[in-house]
């Protein structure tokens, strides 16, 4: 009886790029990554920070190295991805949130969030997929988004749009660049334990509206979401592009 294959999850001699590296959820991914195989570029402002990671990746035997990136600089993002890559696997988790009512919404606020969360995923976006392009070699892009790249909420008409317009251009990209066996996918999370998200959490009555909208009744860990991003990485998830993998315990089931 022949028995269908079964996918390996594996990344061996893949090259990841991971943004917004130096901390919480693009810290676990860029962790996540390495320890299935891949050597992966750990990207975010800090020196100091990323040459700390990489470190500690050296000591588990994982291949690494970092790139000092500010995503919302587009041109020397383009330059940099250019001379390092190309990349087999992005990964963007570089992204902020300033929330507040709608109506006190500023424009530098805006713009700082749009900026970052919009402009430079798109272009980082761009940019490593038009590396895998020019070397003919397939690929995985993944945007770190939101579920509220999904719905709205409180005090986040800012971050809602910036999210939502990731969803968007990721449809679009997945189009174009099927063609090229690029898949490009989002991992749109909950509310995760990170020192951003427990700024909210500290809040009581923001606690209690998050974990009475998660119908698993929790809140997620960073644990929850690194399959979600080795899974789209890998070979297992070659038909999936153009889609959004929610991870948020149900929220928007409803």
């Amino acid at each position: 009886m022949n028995l269908p294959p079964a996918p390996s999850f594996r990344l061996d001699g893949k090259r990841a790029l991971v943004a917004g590296a130096s901390s919480g959820i693009g810290l676990a991914c860029a962790t996540a990554l390495a320890s299935h195989g891949a050597e992966v570029t750990v990207a975010a402002r800090s020196e100091d920070k990323l040459t700390e990671i990489v470190g500690a990746f050296a000591e588990k035997g994982w291949q690494a190295r970092l790139l000092v990136l500010d995503v919302a600089d587009v041109a020397a993002t383009e330059a940099a991805v250019d001379a390092s890559g190309p990349f087999d696997i992005l990964i963007n988790s570089a992204g902020l949130a300033k929330h507040t009512p709608a109506l006190e919404t500023t424009e530098a606020d805006f713009d700082t969030v749009s900026n970052l969360n919009f402009r430079g995923a798109y272009f980082l976006t761009r940019a490593v997929a038009r590396g895998l392009i020019a070397a003919n070699k397939p690929g995985s892009l993944i945007n770190i988004t939101s579920q509220m790249g999904q719905v709205g909420g409180i005090d986040r008409a800012v971050y809602c749009g910036t999210k939502h317009a990731v969803e968007g251009f990721t449809k679009a990209m997945a189009i174009e660049w099927g063609p090229h066996a690029i898949r490009v996918n989002t991992i749109a999370p909950t509310f995760i334990r990170t020192p951003l998200g427990e700024q909210t959490l500290a809040i009581p009555e923001r606690r209690a509206w998050i974990e009475d909208k998660i119908k698993l009744g929790r809140v997620g860990e960073l644990s929850d979401l690194t399959g979600a991003a080795v899974y789209l990485a890998s070979d297992a998830a070659n038909l999936v592009t153009g889609t959004s993998l929610l991870v948020d315990g149900g929220w928007t089931a409803d």
